[in-house]
């Protein structure tokens, strides 16, 4: 098992996030069922959290199902979402139990009633843990982030003048989150595919052609190790201290104004 060092423990992100890409492919190359690809996704997530914990991430987003994924066969997504629920079923108390707080970033009222009260339950059961914070990213969109954002400063009655880049941030799904340090995107793709667009303006991407299913602890660490090497200047020189959100009123780095209006409690995207 790779342990990391002292030196090694000195940049790991304190936020990471992961595109979790490749599920369907990883089941078609076993000749599988798409969803059985999904499943082999969703019993992944266990052993990553683990590692999370180990390495010192204090926040980890996964993002497990897009506004764009309802285009898919139903039968996929129906899939999908029973994956969902029995994965809260089985696995909330156990992640209770280990101190992770679970935050839903996202739609909710496209879900079934039923997984919306299962999903609302988990963040209220798990809000005052403080191990791990695990936003889960289902239906959810970047831009549709922006533009609900956008609606309830307008709905609030905000002054125009008042508008600022740490007021917007303290809209977002993710207000009061540090904003991604490392952003992981497994199977290979080169793109965003739209994830946390207002979020990641300064966060350090990693890309791996290993589908989601069989990233694993290793793989983790070896983005921990790319990511520990990068220079980050957010726009300066090397010597400068903070990034840019750190530098406007505390935002991104869990200082950011409270969320006005309701906290947002919210399998593959790009399978």
């Amino acid at each position: 098992m790779t342990v990391l060092d002292d030196n090694e423990l000195e940049r790991v992100p304190r936020h990471v996030a992961i595109i979790m890409d490749g599920n369907g492919r990883w089941a078609k190359a076993r000749g599988l069922p798409r969803l059985a690809g999904h499943r082999a996704g969703t019993e992944n997530l266990k052993p990553i959290i683990e590692a999370c914990v180990e390495f010192g991430i204090e926040i980890l987003t996964i993002w497990a199902f897009s506004t764009e994924n309802w285009r898919r066969p139903e039968t996929e997504v129906k899939g999908l979402l029973r994956i969902l629920q029995k994965m809260i079923r089985r696995e909330l108390r156990e992640l209770h139990k280990q101190g992770v707080r679970l935050r839903h970033l996202g739609y909710l009222d496209h879900l079934p009633e039923r997984l919306q009260k299962q999903v609302c339950e988990a963040v209220e059961l798990t809000r005052n843990n403080e191990r791990l914070i695990l936003n889960v990213a289902f239906d959810y969109g970047g831009r549709a982030e922006i533009v609900d954002a956008v609606r309830r400063i307008i709905t609030d009655g905000v002054p125009p003048g008042e508008v600022d880049e740490a007021l917007l941030s303290s809209y977002m799904y993710t207000a009061g989150q540090p904003d991604p340090d490392l952003i992981i995107r497994t199977s290979g793709e080169m793109r965003t595919s739209g994830f946390m667009l207002w979020q990641s303006a300064y966060a350090e991407y990693y890309v791996t052609p290993t589908f989601w299913p069989d990233f694993d602890r290793e793989e983790l660490h070896a983005a921990l190790i790319a990511y520990k090497q990068r220079d980050r200047r957010f726009g300066g020189l090397k010597d400068d201290c903070g990034s840019p959100p750190d530098l406007k009123a505390g935002a991104g780095d869990g200082r950011a104004r409270p969320a006005r209006g309701p906290e947002v409690p919210n399998a593959d995207p790009h399978a």
